[in-house]
């Protein structure tokens, strides 16, 4: 995959794509996997020697490669494409004032109790067997970049590194998650609750457990029939409530949480024994679904003012 960030990183790209006849041909590529230049040269009408260009500026900016392939007319140049997938991602985080930002890995949950269906694993390959509670106790478990179950909870410490004599005014959070089922159902609801210092600060109903494509980040060896990426939420908790994608899910402010620079930060994602649909819960990190990012948290700050 290409993964561009910036315009002026992708410039070459743009160039390469800006010509018909270039387009012309990663088309009839992906849609015959690998040709020879004559091969090439003949479905477009035009010589070895204008491909030729056309190639250059192709494998330049690494959207081909070529191969050298022996034949009884001696050795020829075989052109395929090179990526599956260019993402382009050309929106910057905004650094804010008085705000501290940090990212939690998925794994890197400091306690737990789930059941099955269960599992982890890092972006090279599953962690212990599947099903078996037993590994989220595993060392491990640090490096996940993907983690599932079907119902319980798991909590992660959120480093409180504001400066001191300072008070938090706003939390806010996102990750890619989803619900888990058994292979993959896009139509699978599950209620997933979000605590922080077990104070429930809202519920939300995950659609399905996503598979219809893989993940823009998800790796080749990740089987098809597993859980292939999820939905992007961000959770504000402000002096106004908690929101979740910018509507309001709770009454909990900011300041009910009475946060300070001393305070220790915990924060839950659940599904409850209670809960009307228990349809588990996935969530993906850097290497896996669509956005590369793992658990993102924002905690915004201002002066403890003296009474």
């Amino acid at each position: 995959m290409i993964h561009i960030t910036s315009l002026n990183e992708g410039l070459d790209i743009f160039k390469a794509l800006g010509s018909d006849i270039r387009v012309q041909l990663l088309n009839i590529l992906m849609e015959n996997g690998s040709l020879s230049m004559n091969q090439l040269a003949a479905q477009l009408n035009i010589t070895n020697g204008a491909l030729t260009g056309h190639i250059k500026k192709l494998e330049d900016c690494g959207l081909i490669k070529i191969s050298n392939e022996s034949s009884g007319h001696g050795n020829q140049k075989i052109c395929s494409v090179k990526p599956d997938k260019i993402l382009i991602e050309l929106e910057h985080a905004v650094e804010y004032a008085n705000t501290y930002s940090t990212n939690i890995k998925v794994g890197q949950f400091t306690s737990h109790d789930i059941c099955p269906t269960c599992g982890l694993a890092t972006n090279k390959t599953v962690i212990g067997e599947l099903d078996d509670i037993r590994y989220f106790n595993h060392p491990d478990h640090f490096n996940a970049d993907i983690m599932w179950f079907t119902k319980g909870y798991v909590e992660y410490t959120i480093p409180n590194l504001i400066p001191r004599n300072n008070v938090i005014t706003q939390i806010s959070f996102s990750m890619e998650i989803s619900s888990e089922a058994p292979g993959i159902d896009n139509n699978w609801p599950s209620d997933i609750s979000f605590y922080i210092n077990d104070i429930l600060v809202g519920t939300w109903t995950s659609p399905g457990d996503y598979g219809d494509v893989r993940g823009m980040f998800t790796p080749d060896w990740w089987p098809p029939n597993w859980n292939q990426y999820g939905l992007l939420k961000l959770i504000v908790i402000n002096k106004k409530g908690t929101f979740l994608d910018g509507l309001k899910i709770s009454d909990v402010t900011s300041s009910s949480l009475a946060l300070d620079f001393n305070s220790t930060i915990r924060l839950k994602m659940a599904v409850e024994d209670d809960a009307k649909n228990i349809g588990g819960l996935t969530l993906f990190g850097k290497s896996f679904g669509n956005y590369g990012q793992d658990i993102n948290v924002n905690l915004s700050y201002s002066p403890i003012t003296q009474s």
